[in-house]
């Protein structure tokens, strides 16, 4: 769960990284990283046993606390991020349950972004009141918003950005300076961006979470989620005590699979950020599209945001059909290249429709409040070459309105 950074490794540029962190080879010297499928670990002696339980030994006990497997996809994506911690979960929403419940209790504020993932949302507004635990609800790019609901103490603040699916981006370092004020910790959801195009720790965030299950995976292979701060305290205070004892595990052959993502994922979303710019650009063209979002548009409303935080786009575009939903669900109908999946951060460009499918347990009132119409369509753009995306898109359009 903690990673010592050699002196060499922080000088590795981050292919480099990706490819050699928290490299750990076994007594057989193997060239690929050892999977340990075990969940247990064998003692010399029941001295050897009680000194490692008492925490006065430095070993592996139960792979439900830690695995040797596990830990160098921790240190990886670690070294990656520039943490110095990183705990692996079993899921993105064990990380982003963790995360907050580790450190909140009963009678303690949270202040979150509006435009969250459905399960998010269920979790903040739904879940977590049933413990006594209020959750405050702000427009994400109002930072005036922020500072009304952030001029009361706070435990912790809780963003996506980009935000899913209305691809919503929030300043990191003007909210982070505002939650500090009130005492909160600052918990980014860094899911679409990856760790390749933004780096909330270095803009004052405190934790950042992952669904290593999208591009860190990036091949719909396996779940998987991460955790990842520089703060001791929190982990010996908040989260350690939490994940030893409740056991939202990451496996060890997930890890392992993860460890192979990682070896491959900047090729991935370089080519992906290309894809998608080129996907948007096009839809931004057709006529039965009534808006495209994309951060790499200059059209998007935090345009000149995104390009600072993130540099790049992204793999995700959002758009809204101008028939509203029987629209389409058509056009979904007619796509023959690109898959109807929830999933996203593949290989393979994937299409959903975020009303019915990842946002359908919010109201309607607040999914029109955060721009999800009936009509809206979340494309995950994959690494097919881009002329037969282009291509499937423009077909199905062509159907949708004869040719128009």
């Amino acid at each position: 769960m903690t990673l010592q950074l050699g002196a060499n490794k922080t000088n590795w540029k981050t292919a480099t990284r990706l490819v050699r962190g928290g490299l750990n080879r076994s007594n057989f010297e193997e060239t690929s990283e050892a999977l340990f499928l075990t969940s247990g670990f064998v003692y010399g002696s029941p001295q050897e046993a009680e000194d490692a339980f008492k925490g006065e030994s430095d070993r592996f006990i139960y792979s439900r606390i830690a695995n040797p497997t596990v830990s160098m996809f921790e240190d990886r994506l670690a070294l990656l991020e520039g943490a110095r911690f990183c705990v692996g979960t079993s899921s993105g929403m064990a990380a982003m349950f963790a995360a907050i419940v580790s450190q909140a209790k009963a009678g303690d504020r949270i202040v979150a972004s509006r435009a969250l993932f459905g399960s998010c949302n269920y979790i903040l507004t739904e879940h977590l009141p049933r413990y006594g635990i209020q959750t405050v609800l702000v427009d994400g790019t109002d930072l005036d918003q922020w500072q009304q609901a952030l001029a009361e103490p706070a435990v912790c603040v809780f963003m996506e950005t980009p935000s899913n699916p209305t691809l919503e981006v929030i300043d990191i370092a003007a909210v982070s300076d505002l939650a500090h004020a009130a005492g909160a910790r600052v918990i980014v959801d860094n899911v679409f961006a990856t760790p390749l195009l933004q780096r909330p720790l270095t803009m004052g965030a405190d934790i950042v979470i992952y669904s290593a299950t999208k591009h860190i995976d990036g091949q719909g292979r396996t779940m998987g989620g991460a955790i990842l701060f520089n703060d001791e305290s929190y982990l010996s205070d908040c989260l350690d005590p939490f994940f030893r004892h409740t056991g939202p595990s990451l496996s060890p052959f997930n890890a392992w699979v993860l460890l192979k993502g990682l070896e491959t994922m900047k090729l991935r979303v370089d080519q992906h950020c290309e894809n998608a710019l080129t996907v948007a650009r096009f839809l931004s063209t057709q006529k039965s599209i009534k808006k495209v979002l994309y951060p790499g548009l200059a059209s998007h409303p935090q345009h000149q945001l995104a390009m600072r935080q993130m540099g790049r786009g992204g793999s995700m575009v959002a758009f809204e059909m101008a028939g509203g939903q029987p629209a389409a669900f058509q056009f979904l109908e007619t796509l023959d290249l690109i898959d109807i999946s929830n999933n996203l951060g593949d290989t393979k460009t994937l299409t959903t429709h975020p009303t019915t499918t990842t946002q359908q347990s919010m109201s309607e009132e607040e999914r029109l409040r955060l721009g999800i119409t009936p009509g809206l369509v979340r494309l995950s753009v994959g690494l097919e070459d881009v002329d037969d995306i282009t291509q499937d898109l423009q077909q199905a359009l062509r159907r949708l309105c004869g040719n128009c």
